[in-house]
């Protein structure tokens, strides 16, 4: 489980294709100390498994349908940079919200906006994703965890602080580009209670 809150910014430095799945080799940040194998790092949104690491790089391998959600290619991820965030520890504070690190889907950058100090960033959403994003709710983008300002017409707009633009790689995002995306957990475990219940009956009032 993460918070959203990313930790560091790395670069892919090489990428292993093998039969049904793709190695990557990340930089391994100075802060990240205490590292084992089998830890999950959020790596831009993707909960990801550490495979082995020395004091210079941690080695990750993206499954099938990590590679269909987020259609990451050996091309695209090359020299990429990526978004780290290591799993929350019980007893930490709360900064951002509870990300789960599985990507729902991409989406893509629509426009790029500089607001003299912020930037606004536009996303056109798949349309299964927008019944579960709303104005000042939350939600994560390249593992980013962002505020909802506006949904319109299919396109979600979220406003990036320089702090955001700074520790992320959102700080060089252009129009035309993708980035992965997870919808709020709770918003998805509501509307799939609705879907599968109905509508409330006095038991289950009774029981809120």
């Amino acid at each position: 489980m993460f918070s959203g809150i990313v930790e560091s910014q790395a670069r892919v430095l090489s990428v292993q294709p093998s039969e049904g799945l793709l190695r990557i080799v990340v930089e391994r940040p100075a802060e990240f100390t205490d590292l084992r194998t089998g830890d999950s790092i959020c790596t831009n949104g993707v909960c990801l498994t550490v495979e082995a690491f020395d004091a210079e790089k941690v080695t990750f391998a993206l499954g099938a349908e990590t590679l269909k959600i987020t259609g990451w290619s050996a091309e695209q991820l090359d020299g990429a940079m990526v978004n780290l965030e290591r799993s929350l520890r019980f007893g930490d504070r709360m900064h951002g919200h509870m990300v789960s690190g599985h990507v729902d889907a991409t989406g893509e950058i629509a426009a790029v906006e500089d607001l003299g100090g912020s930037v606004q960033i536009d996303i056109k959403t798949p349309a299964q994703l927008l019944p579960y994003v709303w104005k000042k709710g939350s939600w994560a983008v390249n593992g980013v965890s962002l505020t909802v300002n506006d949904v319109k017409e299919g396109v979600v707009s979220v406003c990036l602080i320089p702090e955001t633009l700074k520790r992320t790689n959102l700080g060089n995002i252009r129009a035309g580009a993708h980035v992965n995306l997870e919808i709020d957990m709770m918003a998805r475990g509501l509307i799939r209670y609705l879907e599968t219940a109905g509508p409330l009956s006095s038991v289950d009032r009774s029981a809120l």
